[in-house]
């Protein structure tokens, strides 16, 4: 608890005390007066101070002129008691309040936490710690273990690995080595490690995520903007129906007490504060909840959209695959798999191509290049060599017709590579694109959700196919060309119900022109990509597809919250205003629609800071 809200804590116990106190002192006129002015200030001075404020500044119609309009006038009727009351109650309601607000802030400092204040500099000199801001790009920085990495860069030395919870939300240790990229707001954990900057700290990853953070305040949700006009008419037309309600029925009856009474319980009953706070925390805890999964939301109108979704394009290599080549499949005709592999793997053995790489993992084991010798390349056909002196072909098909081998027809789902021995056809390999362990489930927990799944993808009609029927998704379209892929977006948008989203989700890496033109472009595995962090709206940190349901989870859990916020404020409001307008509504009813409303609300909104 902050020094403020314990000062605000030490005023609402004092008050409260005095208030029990003179209930039980017999005083009359001005001494009993005086004795009820005390607690009243005590614990209501600030807020009268911000209604002459905001008189001053002509921003007349706000929750502090109502209070204080409400109070001094059940003072000026001698309603003592419930003038302190309803201002003791107020003030409680702004300490849950600011409790709430401050719960959310740290949520989010947390994040903040990422930034470093120092970068280990490597001089003439020796190594000098200096501002990150200063640090050119190209310069040789230090990390040393439980230090912050402060600028991306690319390690020169040095093996350890890397905490990158800040970002990702991955608990899991990230392995890093000499050649491999660093991002800034990680942390160093085993060993020192020397890194060459590839940025500016301007540009880098930490800047980039904070700036996000910083700025998503600014992108409203509807739902907000709609408290906030509402806020601006409803708040003086409350106030003009309790002048009405204070001077036209005693022109009829001439009970001016009476009706002055209920003017001020009414003005109690109307403050919005419950709705003007409680919405945009709502949704403040729900920016906060997700950026500490990994999930970076550019602002409350981009979460509140989240929970629309009704389709979600995925992109297909680095999205819903891994990206990378792997043997899938070993088909061997008259001779043994491990035998096939093996000749395959020597064959390929000089060979730098990322198919050759994946036979060779394949393998499992180094290759004994002493069995090996006169290899050739054949351009966009495979490549030959002498193994165990045999001669052996690893290729396509044409390769093989070329040599007067029968390698029949094969129809796969990826790369095929035919490999033979002295003329004998051994069998083939297919290499793939891997699909990534957790697509499959994502794609129909989608459905549960009655999300539809289709797959953009620039490869090849098959390819795609298969990847589409094992996974599930509803539709694939496939050989497309960026310009493509944003022309299916546009007819997903026509599609869509009035209400309905369409998302694209992406790796980030070259589908800029696709995050832009959907509703909403969610960036996967974005971690140090400057393409996904500024052209899409939703950003997870990690290559983790799992936290594409959790962000539609939180989303559509926030909205809930906001929505039951809104009735419950609404209906309460609105029973308790009919009341005060029949005269049946008690100033403690006007307590509790105000005060009582808003601590449910804060305490409903707060929800929304747990995530699962």
């Amino acid at each position: 608890m902050k020094k403020v809200e314990k000062l605000s804590l030490i005023r609402i116990t004092v008050s409260a005390v005095l208030l029990v106190i003179l209930h039980f002192i017999r005083a009359e006129g001005w001494i009993r007066l005086s004795l009820y002015l005390l607690p009243y200030l005590i614990v209501g001075y600030d807020v009268l101070l911000k209604a002459c404020r905001g008189i001053a500044r002509g921003q007349v119609f706000d929750e502090s002129f109502l209070m204080a309009l409400a109070t001094v006038g059940a003072f000026a009727i001698g309603e003592y008691p419930e003038a302190v009351f309803v201002m003791l109650f107020f003030q409680v309601g702004e300490l849950f309040e600011h409790l709430a607000v401050g719960k959310s802030r740290r949520s989010i400092a947390a994040l903040m936490d990422i930034r470093p204040d120092t970068a280990n500099l490597e001089t003439e000199n020796g190594i000098e710690e200096t501002d990150p801001e200063e640090v050119a790009v190209g310069s040789v920085i230090v990390i040393r273990p439980g230090e912050r990495v402060p600028i991306d860069g690319e390690v020169i030395e040095g093996e350890s690995s890397l905490d990158t919870a800040a970002l990702t939300g991955e608990s899991l240790p990230r392995g890093i080595r000499p050649g491999e990229a660093v991002v800034s707001g990680s942390v160093n954990m085993t060993a020192t490690l020397r890194v060459r900057t590839t940025k500016e700290f301007g540009d880098s990853t930490v800047s980039k995520i904070l700036d996000l953070v910083e700025n998503s305040a600014s992108n409203k949700a509807k739902s907000e903007s709609f408290i906030t006009r509402f806020a601006r008419w409803y708040t003086p037309a409350v106030v003009g129906a309790a002048l009405l309600l204070a001077l036209v029925p005693p022109l009829f009856d001439g009970q001016w007490y009476k009706w002055i009474h209920q003017a001020l319980t009414f003005l109690v009953i109307s403050c919005p504060c419950a709705l003007v706070l409680s919405v945009p925390l709502s949704f403040f805890g729900g920016i906060g909840g997700a950026s500490r999964q990994g999930i970076l939301v550019k602002g409350s109108n981009y979460l509140e959209d989240l929970g629309k979704t009704e389709t979600v394009l995925f992109d297909k290599t680095g999205t819903l695959t891994k990206g990378s080549f792997a043997v899938t499949r070993i088909a061997s005709a008259g001779a043994d798999g491990e035998r096939l592999i093996d000749r395959a793997a020597h064959a390929e053995c000089d060979s730098t191509h990322p198919i050759a790489e994946s036979i060779r993992r394949a393998f499992g084991k180094a290759a004994d290049r002493s069995r090996v010798e006169n290899v050739e390349e054949h351009t966009g056909r495979g490549v030959s060599a002498v193994v165990d002196g045999a001669v052996i072909r690893a290729g396509n098909a044409l390769m093989m017709k070329e040599a007067g081998i029968d390698c029949g027809s094969v129809k796969a789902a990826g790369t095929v590579v035919h490999v033979a021995e002295n003329g004998d056809y051994l069998g083939h390999i297919v290499i793939s694109d891997e699909i990534k362990p957790e697509s499959a489930s994502v794609i129909s927990e989608l459905k549960k959700r009655s999300i539809r799944t289709v797959m953009l993808t620039g490869d090849r009609a098959e390819v795609g196919e298969s990847v589409a029927g094992e996974l599930g998704l509803d539709a694939v379209h496939s050989e497309l060309l960026p310009a493509d892929k944003v022309k299916h977006v546009e007819e997903e948008l026509k599609n869509k119900s009035p209400n309905g989203k369409v998302v694209f989700a992406g790796d980030g890496i070259n589908d800029a022109p696709v995050l832009a033109r959907a509703d909403l472009g969610i960036a996967m595995g974005a971690l140090g990509s400057d393409a996904a962090i500024e052209a899409a709206d939703i950003v997870l940190m990690d290559d983790d597809l799992n936290k594409l349901t959790k962000a539609i989870d939180i989303s559509r859990r926030t909205n809930r919250i906001v929505r039951e916020n809104i009735i419950f404020a609404l209906a309460v409001k609105a029973v308790v205003l009919i009341l005060g307008l029949l005269g049946r509504a008690t100033m403690w009813a006007a307590v509790f629609a105000d005060v009582g409303v808003l601590v449910i609300c804060v305490l409903n909104a707060m929800r929304t800071l747990k995530t699962k």
